[in-house]
């Protein structure tokens, strides 16, 4: 099982990235490791906001390009309401086949 997720920084900007681990991931960021994403060594990760679950590397990747795509005023939208991932990416993916998990 992979997940792409958005995670809030303590500047309130907002990272998207993939795991197969969402505790794990944030802790790394938290940390930043070695395995700290570039942007969350400048940005301090602070919590996650949302995941979506799915089934192999390739969907997630395909997820996180799309999320990347979006304002931050879209991704704060999708944070408060994930079903509107079909209003924003549905002409670009096949949104059925992620499944949306509450941030931790």
């Amino acid at each position: 099982m992979y997940y792409t997720y958005i995670l809030r920084c303590k500047d309130n900007s907002l990272y998207t990235g993939i795991t197969t681990d969402l505790k794990r991931r944030l802790k790394e960021h938290k940390e930043k490791g070695e395995k700290t994403a570039k942007y969350t060594l400048t940005h301090t990760a602070e919590k996650m906001e949302i995941a979506w679950e799915s089934e192999n590397r390739v969907l997630a990747s395909k997820l996180e390009f799309n999320i990347k795509k979006l304002t931050k005023r879209q991704k704060e939208e999708l944070i408060k309401n994930p079903k509107v991932l079909n209003n924003f990416l549905g002409d670009k993916i096949q949104t059925e086949l992620y499944s949306s998990v509450k941030g931790e």
